[in-house]
């Protein structure tokens, strides 16, 4: 009967126990420990309106609820810069005045992490283009840009509008440029929507119901919103959990 202990495994067996000691226990195989040990990466939601708490805040929170129940292993974190202060400026090199306060380097250790595997942007639509916050984020991201700290992070984008086609569509595309920029994988939303990313009607007469549109009303919108929280939570699962090219199936 053949042995699977060769001399060299046999050899080898006995140099790990000399090291470790007799009593040691050896380490799980790579497989073993990786599947063990799953790493769980992280989704942001970055709300780039200067209202705080209002209809983009609420759209980014039901993409992300979508993101959880896509995948329990993700996790997501809303963060809204609403209050915050991020001068532009800074990005070309000019000094803040003395005293002026700037919010936006305190944000740059969670951006960069290696365990933020994605980053959504929801943004309202100012005459058919971001808010002058995102803008301000955006230009900030140069810190980022020399050493690809973003790289291969997923990106997606929602945008608010005050009509059903009230320039989301370009809003959206004027934010992906930017996250492209930084070597981000930029997605959209998944079928059956599937487009550029999410697009919601704020302005809707079917959901203006008070001071703040219920924008969950917003049927069309708000699938498309869902479809681009499983989209990142999809892409951001192949890229930074089971590798590229492995089917993903929610839990």
């Amino acid at each position: 009967m053949s042995s699977d202990l060769t001399r060299r495994g046999f050899l080898g067996s006995a140099a790990t126990v000399a090291i470790l000691g007799s009593g040691a226990t050896l380490a799980a195989t790579p497989s073993e420990a990786g599947h063990a040990a799953q790493p769980r990466p992280k989704i942001l939601g970055i709300c780039c309106s200067p209202r705080k708490g209002k209809s983009t805040a609420a759209a980014l929170s039901i993409c992300l609820d979508a993101i959880k129940a896509f995948d329990g292993r993700i996790e997501v974190e809303l963060i809204e810069l609403a209050g915050r202060k991020i001068p532009g400026e800074v990005a070309a090199g000019i000094v803040l005045e003395p005293g002026e306060r700037d919010d936006f380097p305190a944000l740059v250790p969670k951006l960069s992490s290696p365990m933020v595997a994605g980053i959504i942007l929801g943004t309202p639509v100012y005459f058919g283009n971001m808010s002058s916050l995102c803008k301000a984020f955006l230009d900030r991201w140069i810190v980022f840009h020399k050493d690809k700290l973003l790289a291969n992070k997923v990106g997606g984008v929602l945008a608010v509008g005050g009509a059903r086609n009230g320039g989301q569509e370009l809003t959206i595309r004027s934010v992906q440029v930017a996250l492209m920029s930084q070597q981000m994988i930029v997605v959209g939303d998944a079928p059956p929507t599937g487009h550029w990313g999410g697009t919601v009607w704020g302005g809707n007469p079917a959901v203006s119901t008070g001071s703040t549109p219920d924008i969950a009303r917003d049927v069309e919108g708000i699938a498309s919103v869902k479809n681009l929280g499983r989209r990142v939570a999809e892409m951001a699962l192949r890229l930074h959990v089971t590798g590229p090219g492995n089917v993903i199936k929610p839990q």
